[in-house]
């Protein structure tokens, strides 16, 4: 099993680098968070491996922090949860604020994650919230475990924006331009009223 690899970018797409590593290259599923921490093509990089291994696949999922690496191996370990559904749980919500969500109970915001049904976000609930009590969420994520209503709401639809493509910049001027506009909009609206700014 690959557990690690230090290595090169020679390409990058959302939720996917490829990594040569003394001349082989590896291609790595990630989160998004992942994907825009490691820098351009070319530059040096470690991972932190899962390989997942099926009869008819081989893939290797890379996260830049422990915490996302054991965030990730909790999920799929969830009734109905794949690694692309647990790459696009990470890409939509930041670990300090899963591990919250999951602990609260918070059936709404796991919902609010791009491929989350109510059904998927309750088993989450049920099967991950006594075995996220002891993970570290202060080292290496960068990250506070709350953040504000507001820049929650604002961090939400960033995510979704992603998800559905559009780079970070891109996607905080469009998000920025719309909550300037409208005050304490549903999730929903405002990524509504962000999509019609990202047309323009």
């Amino acid at each position: 099993m690959i557990a690690h690899l230090r290595g090169r970018v020679i390409d990058k797409q959302p939720n996917m680098l490829i990594v040569d590593v003394q001349g082989v290259g590896y291609q790595v599923h990630v989160p998004l968070s992942t994907y825009y921490d490691v820098g351009d093509q070319g530059a040096e990089i470690a991972l932190h491996i899962h390989t997942h291994v099926r009869e008819e696949a081989f893939n290797l999922y890379g996260f830049l922090t422990t915490i996302e690496q054991q965030l990730f191996e909790r999920l799929i370990a969830v009734g109905g949860i794949g690694p692309k559904l647990a790459v696009a749980v990470l890409s939509g919500i930041g670990p300090p604020e899963l591990v919250n969500a999951v602990q609260r109970g918070d059936v709404a915001r796991l919902t609010g994650i791009p491929g989350v049904g109510r059904k998927t976000a309750e088993r989450m609930i049920l099967e991950l919230k006594d075995r996220l009590e002891h993970l570290s969420l202060t080292k290496g994520t960068g990250e506070s475990p709350e953040m504000a209503p507001a820049e929650r709401r604002r961090e939400d639809l960033l995510s979704a924006l992603q998800n559905l493509g559009y780079h970070r910049p891109l996607a905080e001027r469009a998000v920025d331009a719309m909550l300037s506009s409208t005050s304490e909009p549903s999730f929903e609206h405002g990524l509504k009223a962000a999509l019609r700014e990202l047309m323009r």
